[in-house]
């Protein structure tokens, strides 16, 4: 007896010691005041900045909302009552404010609905109106803003269709839309849990190389491929302001639906079948096909087979006519690009694509406009004579820009940038565009002029500019600058005719609000004054620092200094420092800094930044490169440069005497937790660590990772040096792991953190793991943001503030 009564205690000992099904917590009253705080609202403006449009949301879901029943197939989370996303945002509240009226005060939108849930918002052609969709309890609504009267009304009941795909699209008179709508042919949902089977999966390959990512939500049997087809399938209606409406297509598996810039023609891409078990429905194979805005057919464009086995790299593409898109800046012009390599990155010639225009009927072959060095990106329309195209290409991280003439081929194109899109010094910025005569965005031109606006990256700091660019000689002129060095002033748009700026400027206290900004009288008029809802942050010291990795290379982070810390006195502190590795190709990129103090200081769910009112210095965003020059690889010397840039960071505010280095934590999620469990497998800089979200064990996604190219069979020494649990032996300091259930990231399912954590506890290593039960890769539940910030709390109290010294 004396011997079961011990056994049963040892069993019930293991058994608290393996888990612990808590209830949700909550952390400590200084970190709890800053985290559900009222949330400033998002902002639509028309065109002509006549109109702002304010959209109120709550700042987290409840876990509540989180476990109502989802459906996940083909890459798609979807709730199969509602149809529609099932991790959508929705907005709350509406409310308007004009801007072309002094003193004008902001009017709150009638009519809205109980329990506003509203999303999709599309503005009509004229920007007098709003459509936008309700999810009710039972389904989706359609609702139209009117601008003027400010006020909304339902103009359908609760049967759209916002599974997959744009859902409502206006006509070109703003009397009526196109809205994808329940299908009357819809069969009942298999319930899959209780299904009984019929026989086995069976997965067939014919001897070609389909190497893709570990995605998530795929389809896995004949079942899922019925519920998805179900949830996809819609009718097209063509429903008018007043409600009445007509079908406009019959059942199909629609997506994307978009209408010519003359709205007299309609470009529509629906799925077909065979549907896979690899890839997401976007890979699916797929038809492409333009009406008439009567729904008359006039031609199928294009016909693309199951993706499943392009050739190897990131800038792999399939073979014949994609990317088709409507020319912004001419009635009814289609364009779509051609791979010139094949499609595989390892042929080598001239030009890698080339970009066609067809005419209606948009049957044949189209004319040639411009061929791409690189990969082709997209084209910026500005009229019939100008045009911008953009390539890329990933090895090398260049980019260029084409000057070209679009109606003479015989003009050859003019390079107006080649340069590296990781180097932020040398980023010429983006040209201004504007709304035509027929409502497409194409380039602002004026008196021969186009127009740049940069983010303005400097040695010195961040200077935002406007420029203008000659059209005959490509020579640059700068009209504006930011002269700020206490604030941030981010351009948003430029008006050429008004010589006005849109601007949104902020501060480290001052919370972002928008601005109009006259150059020519040097005019700042306010229109927006949103307060700061993060007072008890408003004095914490906060600064850019800059430092030297041991082989040169310049690195920097935002350093926060506890509320209240003495300057003079400097005691040395706990510090918990957040990073995410970023690859880079060269050091002279990989050395820019970016951080920015003066931006305002915004503790969201993720950030590290409530720990300066628990006495810790807090160094955000340090700078991670991972370079590899030339032949060699970024990750060929992953695990050295980790360690030398955490290093680096350390010695840095240790040199500032703000600090006890004995007592310092690493944090981070997704690549940045990889890189969290790599450190302190490899290194004794840190007291503890937290991993959010992370993947551990690189042999698990074989056919490359985040920047990883190669594959594990190329490359297997690369996979399994960079993996920790391969190394999870190594693990002698504290490692809180923590993962959503639901993680629909590539890569990072969950199985890496329950897998990671099953073998540090059977090394014996101190590890926590805590599974957020419905939560995806980032974290939405207000009941799991509160959870989250106590577990990091406890961790490092516990692990670092108060760790016993050895």
């Amino acid at each position: 007896m004396k011997y079961l009564f011990a056994i049963t205690c040892l069993l019930f000992t293991l058994s608290t010691y393996a888990q612990e099904n808590d209830v949700y917590q909550k952390p400590p009253q200084e970190i709890l005041e800053l985290v559900d705080v009222p949330r400033a609202p998002s902002v639509l403006m028309d065109d002509d900045k006549e109109n702002m449009v304010l959209l109120y949301r709550n700042a987290y879901k409840s876990i509540a909302e989180l476990s109502e029943e989802e459906l996940r197939l083909g890459g798609l989370r979807i709730d199969p009552k509602t149809n529609i996303g099932s991790r959508v945002t929705y907005f709350n509240n509406i409310k308007l404010k004009k801007l072309n009226q002094k003193e004008a005060e902001i009017v709150q939108v009638k009519g809205l609905p109980a329990n506003p849930k509203l999303t999709n918002f599309n503005w009509s052609p004229d920007q007098s109106k709003i459509a936008l969709t309700h999810t009710t309890t039972e389904g989706v609504e359609l609702w139209v803003l009117d601008i003027n009267t400010s006020s909304v009304s339902r103009i359908t009941e609760a049967n759209l269709n916002a599974n997959v795909g744009d859902v409502i699209n206006w006509f070109e008179d703003g009397k009526s839309l196109l809205v994808k709508m329940i299908s009357n042919s819809r069969m009942p949902l298999i319930d899959t849990k209780t299904a009984v089977p019929t026989g086995p999966t069976i997965s067939v390959n014919d001897g070609k190389k389909a190497q893709n990512r570990t995605y998530q939500d795929l389809l896995q049997n004949q079942n899922d491929e019925h519920n998805f087809e179900q949830l996809a399938l819609s009718e097209v209606y063509k429903v008018d302001l007043d409600g009445a409406k007509q079908q406009w297509l019959s059942a199909d598996l629609y997506t994307s639906i978009t209408f010519s810039p003359d709205g007299n023609y309609v470009m529509v891409e629906t799925i077909e079948k065979p549907f896979s078990y690899l890839v997401p429905y976007s890979r699916f194979p797929s038809k492409t096909t333009i009406y008439t805005k009567e729904g008359r057919e006039v031609e199928t464009v294009l016909e693309v087979p199951l993706i499943e086995d392009l050739p190897q790299g990131f800038m792999a593409v399939r073979t014949g006519k994609r990317n088709f898109r409507w020319r912004n800046d001419l009635p009814a012009s289609l364009t779509y690009t051609i791979a010139l390599d094949g499609g595989d990155p390892e042929n080598e010639v001239d030009y890698r694509d080339e970009v066609f225009q067809v005419e209606a009927p948009f049957n044949g072959d189209g004319k040639s406009l411009i061929k791409t060095i690189n990969r082709a990106s997209y084209v910026s329309w500005g009229n019939e004579e100008v045009a911008i195209a953009y390539d890329y290409w990933w090895n090398t991280r260049n980019t260029k820009s084409y000057l070209f003439n679009p109606s003479d081929a015989s003009q050859a194109p003019v390079v107006i940038e080649d340069r590296n899109y990781q180097d932020r010094y040398s980023d010429p910025g983006n040209f201004v565009t504007e709304r035509n005569e027929l409502g497409s965005s194409v380039l602002s031109i004026e008196d021969g002029q186009l127009f740049l606006i940069g983010d303005g990256y400097t040695e010195d700091g961040q200077f935002p500019f406007l420029d203008q660019m000659d059209l005959q000689t490509q020579e640059k002129t700068r009209i504006y600058h930011s002269e700020y060095t206490d604030k941030v002033e981010d351009i948003r748009n430029f008006d050429p005719e008004k010589k006005e700026l849109l601007v949104r400027v902020e501060s480290p206290t001052e919370y972002p609000n928008y601005f109009f900004r006259d150059i020519k009288k040097e005019k700042l008029t306010q229109i927006t004054d949103f307060e700061n809802p993060f007072k008890s942050l408003q004095n914490v010291h906060k600064e850019v620092i800059h430092y030297k990795r041991e082989d040169g290379l310049e690195l920097s982070g935002t350093l926060y200094l506890p509320v209240g810390y003495d300057t003079v006195s400097k005691e040395k502190m706990p510090m918990i420092m957040w990073a995410y590795p970023t690859e880079f190709k060269d050091k002279s990129s990989a050395g820019q800094n970016t951080n920015n103090p003066n931006e305002f200081t915004y503790p969201y769910y993720g950030s590290m930044i409530y720990w300066v009112t628990r006495g810790y210095v807090v160094l955000d965003d340090a700078s991670f490169p991972i370079v590899g020059e030339g032949d060699e690889e970024p990750n060929d010397s992953f695990r050295e440069q980790l360690v030398a840039n955490a290093k680096a960071a350390i010695d840095a505010v240790d040199a500032l005497g703000y600090i006890d280095r004995e007592r310092v934590a690493v944090g981070g999620h997704s690549y940045g937790a990889f890189m969290v469990a790599n450190l302190l497998s490899h290194s004794d800089l840190f007291a503890a660590g937290i991993a959010r979200s992370g993947a551990y064990n690189r042999t698990l996604t074989p056919f490359g990772f985040q920047s990883e190219e190669r594959n594990y069979w190329e490359a297997p020494d690369i996979y399994n040096t960079m993996s920790p649990f391969m190394h999870a032996e190594k693990m002698n300091q504290p490692l809180l792991l923590i993962h959503g259930e639901a993680d629909n990231n590539s890569g990072t399912y969950p199985m890496q953190s329950e897998r990671y954590f099953n073998a540090l506890k059977g090394l014996g290593a101190t590890v926590r793991l805590v599974m957020l039960p419905k939560e995806s890769h980032g974290y939405s539940a207000i009941e799991s943001i509160l959870h989250v910030l106590y577990e990091q709390d406890q961790w490092l109290e516990t692990y670092v503030k108060n760790r016993e010294r050895s």
